[in-house]
């Protein structure tokens, strides 16, 4: 039976070298073909993102081995210009960026191992890290290129805001499903 749990940043840092693990299991094999310096770079980064406003994790785990996570913050004001938003703000244009993602929840990571993968971790992993967000304002991008992650997250009931060209690059913005905004994301061709 697994075992999800919230836990509070000051707790998360101990299961770094599991959550290398799960992060390298998920993202290491196609389409994602992340390598192992990707990893340590993940977890590198959470002691800065702990710090982040409104940081949130949650843990899955199977008796005492942790098998899934998910990490999340509050989007600052202005819209961050590295990694990958510059794309979503050009896909959604400056001022759904900043009404619709500004200041809302971001998933920032969501990972499964591959042995427990269609087994309800990753949508109640999601479902952790999100059911307390204000006014359900919760957001993420992911790659064009995982088709499994997008079937995933239009199963879960989100909307996907921005619809780049179907080449197989570039990322999604989805909305969660009680964003105010979801209702008015332009619907593909």
């Amino acid at each position: 039976m697994t075992d999800i749990r919230v836990v509070p940043y000051d707790a998360l840092l101990p299961y770094s070298a599991a959550l290398r693990s799960v992060y390298a299991d998920a993202f290491c094999a196609p389409p994602w073909n992340e390598d192992q310096e990707r990893a340590e770079a993940f977890v590198a980064r959470l002691g800065s993102d702990i710090r982040r406003p409104g940081f949130t994790a949650a843990l899955a785990f199977d008796g005492p081995d942790v098998v899934g996570f998910a990490t999340a913050w509050v989007t600052p004001t202005p819209f961050p210009v590295d990694r990958c938003y510059p794309q979503a703000a050009v896909g959604l244009g400056p001022r759904r960026t900043e009404e619709w993602l500004c200041g809302a929840r971001e998933i920032d990571e969501l990972a499964v191992r591959s042995t427990a993968r269609g087994t309800g971790i990753a949508a109640g992993l999601l479902q952790a890290v999100t059911e307390d967000a204000p006014d359900g304002r919760v957001w993420l991008l992911t790659s064009l290129r995982s088709t499994r992650a997008m079937a995933f997250y239009h199963r879960q009931g989100w909307s996907q805001a921005t619809h780049p060209s179907p080449d197989g690059h570039g990322i999604a913005v989805f909305l969660g499903p009680r964003h105010p905004a979801r209702s008015l994301t332009a619907q593909p061709l």
